[in-house]
């Protein structure tokens, strides 16, 4: 189980279009299917469906296979951190 600042980083993660499913998968162990659900349970209705439809757009680079071989970095260097997401919360 997450504790609410795993959960919190995972949401800051998911957001951004530069960081990998593979990324969260690799530092906090959720397959794909596990940050959608997340994402789901966590943000509210209107929230979800943003950020659902930028993942399947394509404009998002959440799956290494779709990303450009310029990008090397999981973040923008011009992204504000969020803090305790409460604003995307429910």
């Amino acid at each position: 189980m997450l504790t609410p600042e795993q959960i919190d980083r995972v949401i800051e993660m998911a957001w951004e279009d530069r960081t990998s499913f593979e990324a969260i998968q690799l530092q906090f162990g959720l397959s794909e299917a596990e940050v959608i659900r997340l994402m789901r349970q966590q943000l509210k209705p209107s929230s979800w469906r943003l950020w659902r439809k930028r993942v399947n757009q394509g404009i998002s680079q959440k799956h290494m296979h779709k990303r450009n071989e310029e990008i090397n970095r999981f973040k923008c260097s011009r992204q504000r951190t969020i803090s305790g997401n409460k604003i995307s919360k429910r």
